[in-house]
């Protein structure tokens, strides 16, 4: 099973959560799944969270279109650094 690491910076995880609920669907829509949230215990403007995907192929194609329209928007924009994970 494949997964998704995302590392974000500069946030607060009560805002991380609350946009992850809010795009719950629409990442279901593209195969990806919440798994986990974590804050880092040593840094509190850190957040961690981690999808699972049935088609990394399809979960990397989404959140690189998505992450180009916000840069389009924004070129200075705040987004997570992804991480594409698959178990061997």
């Amino acid at each position: 099973m494949a997964h998704v690491l995302a590392k974000l910076t500069g946030v607060k995880v009560s805002d991380i959560k609350q946009q992850l609920a809010s795009d719950m669907n629409r990442h279901a829509e593209h195969g990806l799944y919440l798994k986990h949230l974590w804050q880092n215990a040593d840094d509190n403007n850190e957040v961690f969270f981690i999808f699972r995907t049935t088609d990394l192929d399809k979960a990397r194609k989404f959140i690189d279109e998505v992450h180009n329209q916000v840069l389009a928007a924004d070129h200075n924009a705040n987004l997570p650094r992804m991480t594409f994970l698959e178990e061997r």
